[in-house]
């Protein structure tokens, strides 16, 4: 477990109150910056003093970063909308309840008041021998502690590990993937929008990052499409406790149900792997088929092939079978 100090380094505070000044402080201090969004993952790492950014940019200022939108063509969510405003929000309620339920259980009442959409989106890995600071390789270093003979890794990767076997840790995430949304991200340099299925990147692509975001970056706009509003939605989330806890595992499944027959569906686990992954191969084995027990059985022993569990988390192998199992027979007919 991490080593709580408590007494943060020094460094320079700037509030701006809009995006371009965010973004000019960001261009002109580099990677020396470091963006605070509801600061609820900063904190742990300053007061651990693991990170120490010479200087801190606080989002909180930026009243735009706050606004959830509807449109024709969807919604649009700030990054800065806290979790609670999400979840209690009528038209996510109403058109997108994965995403509602996600950001409902993630943590606790408290955490989620302070807590933001971006912020847990792009919250780094609770990976406890990377978090204290050991030199691992997502630290640059030349090991993986979590994945040696004596590790303890119960809640590490059961799939997609390159190296590293941490895990992604956001609620969100999946539902975001599962709903197709978009990431806009914006930089000195203009804007570019990407899909949330492309904004998590694995340790095979950049073991010190778990996303696109780069140095000077700032998400800020999460783009729903209708194309899911209104679909049958399943979210469920296993924790040791039912407050505070990371997931050990997680499912966000979107359907579109017609006469009993699934027509087209999203299944999205998390907790396994490096990123929150899409299951294409469970989607294609219960795609025109009727909602049925089978189905999701069939559904559950497809999620599950191919992982390999470490030493101590094979638990997460039938964990993730009766996950997404149970999000497809949620919606039998």
């Amino acid at each position: 477990m991490a080593v709580i100090r408590d007494n943060m380094p020094a460094f320079q505070l700037f509030q701006p109150t809009n995006v371009d000044d965010a973004l000019g402080m960001l261009r002109q201090h580099g990677a020396s910056a470091w963006v605070l969004a509801g600061g609820l993952d900063t904190w742990d790492w300053l007061k651990d003093r693991v990170k120490r950014p010479s200087v801190v940019v606080d989002l909180g200022g930026i009243e735009e970063l706050r606004e959830i939108r509807s449109s024709d063509s969807g919604l649009e969510i700030g990054a800065m909308a806290t979790l609670s405003e999400i979840a209690g929000h009528e038209a996510v309620q109403d058109q997108y309840g994965l995403l509602a339920e996600a950001a409902g259980i993630v943590a606790s009442p408290q955490i989620r008041n302070q807590g933001t959409l971006g912020g847990n989106v792009i919250q780094d890995t609770r990976c406890w021998y990377y978090r204290d600071g050991w030199n691992c390789y997502r630290a640059g270093g030349n090991i993986c502690y979590a994945d040696t003979p004596t590790a303890m890794n119960r809640e590490h990767c059961i799939t997609g590990a390159s190296r590293c076997v941490a895990v992604n840790p956001s609620d969100t995430a999946p539902a975001l993937i599962a709903l197709d949304a978009e990431m806009v991200i914006v930089s000195s340099t203009g804007r570019r929008v990407v899909p949330a299925s492309e904004f998590f990147v694995g340790p095979e692509v950049d073991i010190e990052r778990m996303t696109v975001l780069e140095p000077g970056d700032l998400l800020t706009t999460v783009r729903i499409p209708s194309t899911w509003a209104g679909a049958q939605f399943y979210f469920e989330k296993s924790r040791d406790r039912a407050v505070w806890d990371f997931a050990l595992g997680s499912v966000a499944t979107a359907l579109k149900v017609t006469n009993g027959v699934i027509e087209d569906v999203r299944v999205v686990a998390n907790g396994i792997a490096p990123t929150p992954v899409r299951l294409t191969a469970v989607e294609d084995t219960v795609r025109g088929q009727a909602a049925t027990a089978e189905t999701a059985a069939r559904a559950g022993q497809v999620a599950i092939q191919g992982v390999t569990p470490l030493a101590h988390n094979g638990y997460k192998v039938p964990l993730l079978r009766n996950l997404v199992m149970r999000s497809i027979r949620g919606v039998e007919a």
